[in-house]
């Protein structure tokens, strides 16, 4: 998962891809650093046209407060621009996943 380092990436990358999902988390976030892996490695092979990028928001406090992001971790996936789903703090990767198919589906079929 690549990390992104300003706005304009993440801008770039939106015009750029149909589907792309931002982790907002932190080095010291125990449970960022946890569901990193998993949602990549799951992700990556279920969603494969699915750009995924990780945004360190202890480094990056402005960019996630232009996201509304205040507690960590968030999950905000994006469709043609677009913010369609967001996870906020306690929330299950199965539930996550289940949203994404859904407008996946719609996107690539």
């Amino acid at each position: 998962m690549n990390q992104l380092e300003n706005q304009d990436q993440l801008d770039a990358l939106k015009r750029e891809k149909d589907a792309v999902l931002v982790l907002f988390g932190g080095a010291n976030c125990g449970v960022c650093q946890t569901i990193k892996p998993q949602i990549y490695d799951k992700f990556s092979v279920k969603f494969p046209d699915l750009a995924m990028v990780y945004i360190d928001c202890e480094q990056m406090q402005e960019i996630c407060a232009q996201h509304g992001v205040f507690s960590l971790p968030v999950v905000q996936v994006f469709f043609m621009g677009q913010k369609f789903i967001e996870e906020v703090r306690g929330f299950s990767l199965l539930a996550l996943e289940q949203e994404i198919e859904k407008t996946y589906a719609k996107m690539s079929g």
